[in-house]
């Protein structure tokens, strides 16, 4: 199974210079928690949560409508491409501890997103002597993989 056939194409996006209350309004719109951030070209180059929307407006002391998006987005991206392995993208995801991967073409292009939720609802029920090509298993691995606490975190609390 291919990226493309479980991921959300009709992706909302924002730009680096919009300010948060603007990107806040097209997550509200959307029903979207995270946005790409892209450039002219519609190149990803970055993201941004309405996470990082909230702690922004809350520890800097201005409005949402004067802080840019460029300000707060995450330049850290991690993508994937459309005829990507499922079950590798989900181990990137896994591996990078992020819930969604921009989903680009050859050239850089935002084309979609493929979010642990897309998996999840085209994830199948292994049976005996039936492996699907998505089991909720890879799932469930997946989203643990995100959620443990890095190496470091654990060694601290020892």
């Amino acid at each position: 199974m291919r990226v493309q056939e479980i991921m959300t194409s009709n992706v909302k996006s924002c730009r680096p210079e919009e300010n948060l209350a603007a990107a806040a309004g097209l997550m509200w719109d959307h029903n979207c928690g995270v946005l790409p951030v892209v450039d002219e070209a519609g190149r990803v180059k970055g993201m941004i949560t309405d996470r990082d929307i909230a702690i922004a407006v809350a520890t800097r002391g201005r409005l949402a409508s004067e802080i840019t998006v460029g300000e707060v987005m995450s330049e850290r991206v991690v993508s994937c491409t459309l005829d990507e392995d499922i079950k590798f993208a989900l181990e990137k995801m896994g591996q990078e501890r992020v819930r969604r991967l921009p989903v680009i073409n050859r050239d850089g292009l935002l084309q979609g997103i493929l979010s642990l939720d897309d998996a999840a609802i085209h994830a199948q029920e292994s049976k005996r002597g039936h492996l699907p090509e998505l089991s909720y298993e890879d799932v469930v691995n997946t989203y643990k993989a995100i959620c443990e606490r890095p190496a470091v975190a654990k060694a601290a609390e020892a």
